[in-house]
């Protein structure tokens, strides 16, 4: 490891933050347009999806989402109170719980990926070859480390 951290390093970070800000702005005034909630709400719901029986412990959501983890409890909160999920107390766990997805969660995950989906395709995937986003994805990935 080193110490020293270059211009070039410095101004690749700085363009990253920017390019990834801008790309999720972008995304969260496409939703706002159509009249559907924040990316963070689609975000939370695929997770749950994407189990096999449609629910998280609470604990385990901000580990899996790509957004802010630190207003997760929130989001659920907001997610419940619009029937889009529900809680479920964990019988093996009584200070834990579960957030499951509901029927109308399912509907609203499928009305937003068409957003979702131009969005990305439009402030993304247009922007890049699939060259590009070949050794992109590569580069991200080395970050990760």
């Amino acid at each position: 490891m080193t110490d020293h951290l270059s211009e070039n390093h410095v101004t690749a970070w700085v363009r990253l933050m920017r390019a990834s800000q801008a790309t999720l702005d972008g995304v969260e005034a496409d939703f706002k347009a159509a009249g559907l909630p924040s990316l963070v709400w689609y975000d939370v719901l695929l997770e749950l999806r994407r189990t096999k029986d449609g629910r998280l412990r609470l604990s385990e959501i901000g580990g899996k989402i790509l957004l802010s983890k630190s207003n997760v409890t929130r989001v659920v909160d907001r997610l419940e109170a619009a029937g889009f999920a529900r809680r479920e107390d964990c019988v093996s766990d009584r200070r834990g719980a579960f957030a499951a997805i509901t029927d109308a969660g399912r509907d609203l995950l499928s009305r937003m990926w068409p957003v979702y989906r131009d969005s990305l395709a439009r402030r993304f995937a247009a922007r890049l070859t699939e060259g590009e986003a070949v050794q992109l994805a590569g580069l991200l990935e080395k970050l990760r480390g």
